[in-house]
């Protein structure tokens, strides 16, 4: 077999090069590697929400390690690669923070209209009675978060310090210091604003339908940072335009970078481009841990951090 090649799937993956090359790995990049060099491809470094298809990773026949730089891993079909004798890893738990900080930096900007406060002082538009059409508070609001892994634990530990009443619902019970709902529908029905934060997978595309979009209601907001598949996208941006739904905070869309023309007539939104949990902090340790899981593997160890089946 000819030496191992650790594969970056996408170009924004090129500066983990570096830390790959010092670690000793020769690499090769996905959208340059040509046919001769696929036998040689023992490793793929991943950016998780992209998707890897069967049959391209058919093609690469002694591939035995998928390392997810990202936490979540919707791109890989987990258990056709493990049936196959290829390890999925993902950074577990590493960029919950900087996420949930995102998290709440969204649903600041939008229940509180900065965003669209600070268009106005910069355009000329500051009118005195502007003060006098004031938005209500966060304190005793209710939140409801979907997911409560350790991004939404996070999220809801923040929001009690802003005085908001916190639930939460999962397909799972676990002991939490918050209420589980009965149900996501109840869930939405109660909470004034709701933090999608759950991980994505083919089993929740499309959660946030137009039941649970509406019964956040007009005046409600929802805020995603989990991933674009888990909203029906289409059904949001109606709710929006009818007033069916007060607001929405993205981080995260269906297509990726997101058409700005989808969202110019989208009333009451805050957007951002898939950034919550890219720190100065938290892509260190990211990188390191997927440098990590390649270096096990191919020393014939255990991987640190396999995604969940």
């Amino acid at each position: 077999m000819p030496a191992s090649l650790v594969m970056l799937s996408h170009p924004m993956l090129a500066p983990v090069e570096g830390p790959l090359a010092a670690a000793g790995f020769r690499t090769a990049r996905r959208w340059e590697l040509a046919d001769g060099e696929r036998p040689a491809v023992r490793a793929i470094v991943h950016a998780g929400e992209i998707p890897l298809t069967p049959d391209f990773l058919e093609r690469l026949p002694n591939l035995g390690l998928i390392a997810c730089v990202s936490v979540g891993y919707d791109g890989v079909d987990v258990a056709w690669c493990r049936a196959r004798g290829i390890e999925v890893t993902h950074a577990k738990g590493l960029n919950a923070d900087d996420v949930a900080d995102h998290a709440m930096g969204l649903l600041l900007a939008s229940w509180r209209n900065i965003v669209l406060g600070d268009r106005i002082v910069r355009e000329g538009g500051w009118r005195d009675d502007d003060r006098m059409r004031p938005r209500p508070g966060l304190k005793g609001r209710k939140l409801g978060v979907v997911g409560l892994g350790a991004i939404g634990e996070a999220v809801a530990r923040r929001a009690e310090a802003f005085g908001l009443e916190a639930a939460w619902w999962g397909p799972r019970p676990k002991d939490a210091a918050w209420p589980r709902a009965e149900s996501l529908l109840k869930l939405a029905q109660d909470s004034d604003i709701l933090v999608v934060a759950c991980r994505a997978d083919a089993s929740n595309r499309g959660l946030i339908s137009r039941e649970v979009i509406e019964a956040v209601g007009p005046r409600g907001l929802i805020v995603n940072v989990a991933r674009g598949s888990v909203v029906d996208e289409d059904a949001l941006i109606a709710a929006l335009k009818d007033g069916r739904l007060g607001r929405a905070a993205l981080d995260v869309f269906a297509q990726e970078p997101t058409p700005p023309e989808r969202w110019a007539d989208a009333p009451n939104t805050v957007l951002t481009p898939h950034s919550a949990g890219s720190t100065v902090d938290s892509i260190p340790r990211m990188v390191a841990q997927a440098v990590e899981n390649v270096r096990l593997f191919l020393a014939g160890e255990p991987v640190m951090s396999p995604a969940p089946a």
